[in-house]
């Protein structure tokens, strides 16, 4: 049975306003202007720091200001993670049938292990997981593969199918060797011709049969 490893942010969860949010807040107090949504989708993928960093470049914070704002931003996003944070349509029948049939599932994520273990109980979700790895679990952060071969030890697993919506998503999978299923409607910014991939959907429903075939 195929073990099943997802990205979290823009594959599992549209995470994007509350992110926005907290980065509003953070800049709001160095007396910068709000950026937009998409702004922010752009700056998502690479962790938390680097997504404080590239705000601070829009914005012209100096660098040295970087470990403060990060601390602000986690202060915001910690205490307000999944106000208006949601599942994608089609997921949760999607976790309920690979459990069922016995598949192990993981997260693999560059968001801190603490605020992405306690989104995914506030959605009622953590449940499907067996493991969870975050952008802190290890010194390294995707796309280096060490984060989803460590998911793949802790699952007992040498393969698997990895689920993600992002360019670091498939170059994960890619240094990995690992198979990827690429969902379209996450925070991609590279058309999905150009990312390496064995299958991609917009609708989970989709990803389903996919993954009986495997």
């Amino acid at each position: 049975m195929t073990p099943i490893v997802f990205d979290l942010d823009g594959t599992l969860i549209d995470s994007a306003p509350d992110l926005h949010a907290a980065c509003c807040k953070m800049l709001a107090d160095e007396g910068a202007p709000a950026p937009s949504l998409e702004t922010v989708i752009g700056y998502v993928g690479n962790g938390v720091p680097r997504l404080v960093e590239l705000a601070m470049r829009d914005n012209g914070i100096p660098a040295d200001q970087h470990a403060r704002l990060v601390k602000a931003y986690m202060g915001y996003y910690d205490a307000d993670p999944a106000t208006l944070t949601t599942i994608y349509p089609n997921l949760l029948p999607l976790l309920q049938a690979l459990k069922e049939k016995g598949h192990k599932l993981a997260v693999c994520t560059n968001k801190p292990e603490a605020p992405a273990r306690e989104i995914l109980r506030l959605l009622d979700i953590e449940h499907f997981f067996d493991v969870l790895v975050g952008g802190d679990t290890l010194p390294q952060k995707k796309p280096d593969p060490a984060p989803l071969f460590h998911a793949l030890k802790l699952l007992g697993a040498d393969s698997c199918l990895y689920v993600g919506d992002s360019e670091v998503d498939a170059e994960t999978a890619d240094r990995a060797g690992q198979t990827m299923a690429l969902f379209t409607k996450g925070y991609r910014k590279t058309p999905v011709a150009e990312l390496p991939h064995a299958f991609a959907f917009d609708d989970f429903a989709a990803l389903g049969p996919y993954i009986e075939s495997l």
